[in-house]
């Protein structure tokens, strides 16, 4: 068997390394006697597993400890719900940017709970950018401050920590966690789904700080509700346990690689090879202006869309695979996320040149 190079922008390519002792301790964890799937959560052994990820994610992102760290159900998505419903802490008011597909969506869940103010936004571009900070109007009666720090769809990235004008920051990081270092002191939350840089789909970690913990709206379910599973460790009902240990195990994955500082490094090598060969081209194109482009994920459009299908055809023949890109912009899409080797873009920056070539 061979594996493919896997370019899908999630659930995405997790490292080899990891798969590989995953299936090591399919049957059996150290000498539990048990696979992870069969773990009580209540149990000793899970607990290791739980002490080790929280600690884990700690180290690697600096969490301070006036932080809580939640492992949760539900998706990124979900919190697009829970935030409002979590720290509005009665106001009627919250700010949020607009800078793509997927700030639009926090937005229009957000709209159920409370008045969005649309401090900035993209959409006159088309979402190729990010507004200039002088533009945007923060109203200091808001309870927090919203924006995705990369867009998965438009591959649209912020490279600074916006000033939130002492509102809570709060970041949907959930394509580009774990691949750049972030002074988490600077927000008031940070969310990401982990399917993309931290193992596969089923987990959402939330890191809060203190203060906003513990103002929930009455309607909010308890299981929902981030104080009452702070209090239970993230297990107020059966977490997702295996993909937990998953979690886990890309985690101390990452610090072998020499943590977020170094593969930080790798990604700026990856993602300024891949553009550069777009740049250089032709027949592709990046419309995201330079300063805003994403390191996670390299949308580009066929100069003759006309040559998509055959260029998706010879990329799977060529073992390159979920290229297309997404169904509401269309063109292609190379997600490069931390588990994506260099092999794997140099690879597909030889497929490009040669597909330029012969068409």
């Amino acid at each position: 068997m061979s594996r493919i190079y896997n370019f899908s922008a999630g659930p995405s390519t997790l490292p080899e390394p990891v798969l590989l002792q995953a299936r090591q301790e399919m049957l059996e964890w150290r000498d539990s006697g048990m696979s992870v799937m069969e773990m009580s959560h209540r149990g000793k052994h899970f607990a290791i597993i739980a002490e080790e990820l929280e600690s884990d994610l700690r180290e690697l992102l600096a969490i301070p400890a006036n932080y809580k760290v939640l492992f949760l159900q539900g998706g990124a998505a979900a919190q697009f719900s829970l935030i409002p419903l979590n720290i509005l802490d009665g106001k009627s008011k919250a700010c949020y940017v607009n800078t793509g597909a997927w700030s639009e969506k926090a937005i229009k869940d957000a709209q159920v709970y409370c008045d969005v103010v649309v401090s900035a936004s993209a959409e006159s571009s088309k979402f190729t950018t990010i507004p200039d900070y002088s533009s945007w109007v923060l109203d200091e009666q808001a309870a927090y401050l919203h924006y995705t720090s990369n867009e998965t769809i438009h591959g649209v990235e912020f490279t600074d920590i916006p000033d939130s004008k002492g509102l809570p920051l709060v970041s949907d990081m959930s394509s580009n966690i774990l691949s750049r270092p972030v002074d988490v002191s600077q927000y008031g939350l940070i969310y990401a789904g982990t399917q993309k840089n931290m193992g596969p789909s089923g987990v959402t970690v939330v890191i809060i700080r203190d203060d906003l913990i513990g103002h929930a709206s009455k309607v909010t379910p308890s299981v929902f509700n981030y104080a009452e599973q702070s209090k239970n460790q993230s297990m107020l009902n059966t977490p997702a346990t295996y993909n937990w240990y998953l979690v886990g195990l890309v985690l101390k994955w990452l610090q072998a690689q020499g943590g977020v500082a170094a593969i930080e490094l790798r990604n700026i090598a990856k993602a300024a090879k891949l553009y550069q060969a777009i740049d250089q081209s032709s027949l592709y194109h990046n419309p995201v202006v330079v300063p805003y482009r994403s390191r996670m994920n390299v949308p580009f459009i066929l100069a003759d869309e006309n040559l998509d299908k055959a260029f998706l055809g010879a990329a799977e023949a060529n073992g390159l695979y979920e290229l297309k890109g997404h169904r509401s912009v269309g063109g292609m899409r190379a997600s490069i996320y931390n588990a994506m080797p260099e092999a794997g873009v140099d690879a597909l920056i030889a497929f490009m040149a040669e597909f330029e070539r012969t068409h």
